[in-house]
């Protein structure tokens, strides 16, 4: 029983310093936060659009474009971590399998370039 205990101590310990460590930043920031709201400040945002529109107006294209790039690279991300921590101990076709990986997002990405989706204006 002592040695299930032990062997739980570090979890515990690491769980209180986690939650120590969010209170004393929530706190922090309540006691030291500058308190100077304006209705710029305190208004509703999302999307580059105003809050109170109507909900029904047509959005353009591209927030829809620039959404799915940020996803498929979010993605992307999500995929090389895990396969970049197991670089040493992967064989040849874990590695050429995640080149083609990346030349598939990579023609992707060339390809939105150039209809000029990144383009803003």
């Amino acid at each position: 029983m002592q040695d299930l205990l032990a062997s739980y101590l570090p979890i515990v310990i690491f769980l209180a310093i986690a939650v120590a460590l969010g209170l004393v930043l929530l706190l922090s920031a309540i006691v030291i936060a500058v308190r100077n709201p304006d209705p710029e400040k305190v208004s509703a945002y999302e999307c580059g659009f105003n809050a109170f529109d109507d909900a029904r107006m047509k959005f353009d294209v591209r927030f829809y474009l620039v959404s799915i790039l940020f996803i498929i690279f979010d993605l992307e991300i999500a995929f090389l971590f895990p396969w970049a921590v197991a670089f040493g101990d992967m064989s040849m076709a874990a590695f050429w399998s995640m080149m083609v990986f990346l030349a598939v997002l990579t023609v992707g990405f060339a390809y939105e370039w150039k209809k000029g989706a990144l383009e803003w204006e």
